[in-house]
């Protein structure tokens, strides 16, 4: 039983910063999904891969592991580079064209 804490990315549908600063504490799959003979759909017994706890802040997230014993690994945020632009660059005389080569 191994925990992942991480905080999810923005869906392509979201253009604000909304439910974008909560932590999730998700567990790793123990076995491999495998089809199901009868109907050929994929399927696993381990129960534990539909669980999927979310918390207010990464300290939150972390101490409810330690306190449970679940050993996790917590992978840190990666911030997008933003780069200060203003909308006269875009007719800048010094501007790359994409079509010129």
């Amino acid at each position: 039983m191994f925990a992942k804490i991480y905080r999810p990315a923005r869906t392509a549908m979201q253009s604000g910063r909304g439910k974008s600063k909560r932590w999730v504490l998700e567990f790793s799959p123990e076995m491999a999904k495998r089809p199901e003979p009868l109907m050929g759909w994929t399927s696993s017994s381990d129960m534990r891969g539909q669980i999927k706890l979310n918390f207010e802040s990464q300290d939150e997230a972390i101490a409810y592991a330690k306190r449970q014993g679940i050993p996790f690994q917590l992978v840190e945020p990666q911030e997008p580079k933003r780069y200060a632009k203003s909308y006269a660059d875009n007719f800048s005389a010094d501007r790359k064209q994409p079509w010129s080569h």
